[in-house]
């Protein structure tokens, strides 16, 4: 079984030490959903919300996190973004919103959290924007989907998109 990555040997947590690792393109994408109403799902699609642009707001605000991980998540490393995408996808059958986040770096070490992130705070704002009319939302889902790049190579779970 492999060893956690963030203990020292005394079982303090450390930052890892990335130094000694190859420079490799990275990739990482999750994925969420936010369940809503299906009353709140007709308000974003007609673009009646009282806050404005639901999904234009969601999807920067899931960009601008992706940027902030190390400020957020006490042991990663800040890392050279070079693209961050964040799609969100109407769908009837939840009824909500499905999101997706792709995060790529050239570095060190994975986006993994950087895209994990992306995709939870786009749920939480889209929450934020939209709790005054549907406070029962639910927020879930939220997973790895691929990763590539670095030693451990590619992982990809079930793709719920396809």
């Amino acid at each position: 079984m492999p060893k956690l990555t963030h203990f020292d040997e005394a079982g303090a947590a450390h930052m890892v030490d990335v130094s000694d690792k190859d420079v490799t393109t990275r990739v990482a994408v999750t994925e969420g959903f936010i369940r809503m109403r299906p009353e709140t799902l007709a308000l974003i699609e007609a673009g009646e919300t009282v806050k404005g642009d639901v999904i234009g707001v969601v999807r920067l605000a899931g960009i601008m996190a992706a940027k902030r991980t190390a400020d957020l998540i006490p042991l990663c490393h800040p890392l050279p973004i070079t693209k961050v995408t964040v799609d969100l996808m109407p769908d009837a059958g939840l009824p909500g919103l499905r999101l997706r986040a792709t995060v790529k770096t050239t570095g060190k070490t994975g986006v993994e959290m950087e895209a994990l992130t992306a995709v939870s705070v786009a749920a939480l704002t889209a929450y934020d924007m939209l709790k005054a009319v549907d406070k029962a939302m639910e927020i879930g889902g939220i997973r790895l989907v691929l990763k590539e790049g670095g030693a451990s190579g590619r992982y990809a779970a079930g793709d719920a998109w396809a």
